[in-house]
């Protein structure tokens, strides 16, 4: 078995590639559920997605504008206070998961 692929940001990533393929078949029917505004990351977002991650286990988030970078930097950013693991980014729009410990709402393949 390989080892879990590192994310642009250092921290290990939880998921095999066979799981961040299902999971991003699974983001093709989702809606954003967070949008950042002018703002960025922020505590409010930080909770909400947390709010969202507990609830959904699979979240869309829509990005502010700005450049790649920048974008990049929200990713990590959010994904770091978390913990949760980025299944894809696609222009503005990035899909993330984290496991919910007491219900577990998706199933995922080995």
């Amino acid at each position: 078995m390989t080892a879990p692929t590192p994310t642009p940001s250092g921290t290990a990533s939880a998921l095999t590639a066979s799981q961040r393929r299902y999971l991003r078949g699974l983001c093709q029917d989702l809606h954003p559920i967070i949008m950042l505004g002018a703002k960025g990351v922020s505590e409010a977002v930080t909770r909400e997605l947390e709010i969202a991650l507990d609830h959904h286990e699979l979240v869309k988030i829509k990005l502010s504008g700005g450049d790649r970078d920048q974008r990049q930097l929200q990713i990590d950013q959010l994904a770091e206070a978390t913990g949760a693991s980025v299944v894809q980014q696609i222009g503005h729009t990035a899909s993330v998961f984290r496991r919910n410990a007491d219900e577990p709402k998706l199933a995922l393949p080995r």
